[in-house]
């Protein structure tokens, strides 16, 4: 059943795209066999987008067999074609520019102004990246390392991988699997979250326009369970990289190494915003601010828990409070609109809970609560600055996920760092000081795949992105994701052309 939904044009031009299904298999929508629905829904109205039928295992199957059988003229192509391909694929992601950043909006609740500054952007960056990337799989350089052998070291792409996108930045995380993957000659089978597949969809059709091959890039959009388990644990899918929850990726894990893949993991998150008293208050401040409800909070590397020393401690408070209350909530096709609602009432209600059982034990300085009014119908939930909570309690320790930001107090340099290392996670962090060996020894220190200095949450296509701990391992972006997405093959010429060599002797014959 296709049905179009209730959501005006001027919130989503690109509607029509969808009208035959979405999945996309071959080069082609078609519809999900599972013998259910799902409706996307407009986080901000609480109206109905799309309503498609969602993905079986036999999508999965069909996906990757088209993967499969792309895999060899993909993978045979000389990096020039491949980075030539890419180029294209950039150059008409920039064209569709607005079209993706409407339907982002939509299916998120983003505001515009986020994705047609952020997402959209940084994946047309991405993808012009990875173009000159495709050109630069590289080995170790050729060398007699054994006096009488050649050696070199050749990159070669994995098969067929299976990829598993999360809902907070459904555009980006499609281009963050799907780039690396098929720079280094892979050919891949994505499953976008099923409330979010909008943009993954348009992002395949992308490709297929700017003339990347049928098959080498597949979405199957479908629940975990029954999707996504089939596809990760499917014989043909070479490699798998999922990023999501802590708890998720465990199971993800269980169900590739049951068939011995590669996986790579990017998990759960808790960054700490570490303060030191040299710190620019005032940055700081706008800096906590803007870290911590980017993308309404739902940012695995958001600033979520503060730590700030005792001597700016209360003026922090007050002023993050003060700047918090001035961020407009509100409709995200809204030009003044700084903060739109969260993806879903789900996600809202999640988070509502969590402020509301911390009520019991810290200070809630200023949010906690959903808004009123106009807003009454969407997913929204006020900026919210939490204060005088334990370093073991939930907010503290747990990813919450919304536009929550713990603030605490420490004294010495070794109880911040200390403090701000003691949760499961390690994705990401910064340190906040005018003092460059105090930020060095936090950068040292602090235990997390990325830690900015005076700065919290910017990211670039050159640098790698991924976690310590619980939060994963393995890289996106940058030259780093080839070591994901390749395998390193050791090639070893003998140069004497002697039959008999000096080593044989140790399995038969004297010297």
């Amino acid at each position: 059943m296709h049905n179009p939904g209730n959501a005006t044009p001027d919130r989503f031009p690109a509607q029509d795209r969808f009208a035959d299904g979405a999945q996309y298999i071959a080069g082609r929508l078609t519809k999900g066999t599972s013998g259910r629905t799902h409706t996307v829904v407009d986080p901000a109205t609480g109206e109905e987008v799309l309503t498609y039928e969602l993905a079986g295992p036999d999508d999965v199957d069909a996906a990757v067999a088209a993967a499969r059988a792309a895999f060899p003229g993909w993978a045979g192509a000389t990096p020039g074609e491949r980075s030539d391909a890419l180029h294209r694929f950039a150059a008409v992601l920039a064209e569709r520019a607005e079209d993706f950043a409407r339907a982002e909006s939509l299916q998120c609740g983003k505001p515009l102004k986020l994705t047609r500054e952020f997402d959209v952007p940084g994946t047309v960056d991405n993808a012009a990246f990875f173009a000159g990337a495709a050109r630069h799989l590289q080995g170790q350089s050729a060398g007699e390392y054994s006096g009488d052998h050649t050696s070199y070291v050749r990159r070669e792409p994995i098969g067929v991988v299976g990829s598993i996108a999360p809902w907070n930045y459904p555009l980006q995380m499609a281009a963050w699997k799907i780039l690396p993957a098929i720079a280094a000659g892979n050919t891949i089978v994505l499953k976008p979250a099923e409330i979010t597949p909008l943009t993954s969809l348009m992002f395949a059709q992308a490709a297929t326009e700017a003339g990347i091959p049928d098959g080498v890039i597949n979405i199957v959009t479908g629940t975990g369970k029954e999707a996504g388990e089939h596809l990760v644990g499917h014989p043909d899918v070479a490699m798998t990289s999922f990023t999501g929850s802590t708890a998720v990726g465990k199971r993800v894990a269980e169900v590739a190494t049951a068939t011995v893949k590669r996986l790579h993991l990017e998990l759960g998150g808790k960054a700490p915003f570490l303060v030191f008293d040299d710190a620019d208050l005032d940055a700081a401040v706008h800096g906590a601010v803007a870290g911590a409800l980017i993308n309404t909070g739902q940012d695995c590397t958001a600033a979520t828990r503060a730590y700030v020393q005792r001597p700016l401690y209360e003026a922090f408070v007050e002023k993050t409070a003060a700047l918090m209350d001035t961020v407009r909530v509100g409709d995200p096709f809204a030009l003044g609109t700084d903060l739109g609602p969260l993806v879903s009432h789900v996600q809202r209600d999640r988070v509502a809970g969590f402020v509301d059982r911390a009520r019991s034990y810290a200070r809630v300085v200023t949010g906690g609560e959903a808004p009123r009014g106009d807003l009454k119908d969407g997913a929204y939930y006020r900026p919210t600055l939490i204060a005088d909570a334990a370093q073991d309690s939930e907010v503290v320790q747990s990813e919450i996920f919304g536009p929550v930001l713990v603030v605490l107090p420490f004294d010495t340099d070794d109880e911040g760092i200390r403090l701000a290392n003691d949760t499961p996670y390690g994705l990401a962090a910064s340190a906040w000081s005018r003092d460059v060996y105090r930020a060095g020894r936090a950068t040292r220190e602090i235990k997390a795949g990325c830690v900015w200095v005076n700065d919290h949450i910017p990211i670039i296509s050159e640098m790698p992105h991924g976690g310590y701990k619980a939060s994963g391992f393995g890289k996106d972006m940058s030259a780093y994701s080839f070591e994901e997405y390749t395998q390193v093959k050791h090639v070893m010429f003998d140069n004497t052309a002697v039959a008999a060599k000096d080593w044989h002797r140790t399995v038969f014959g004297d010297r």
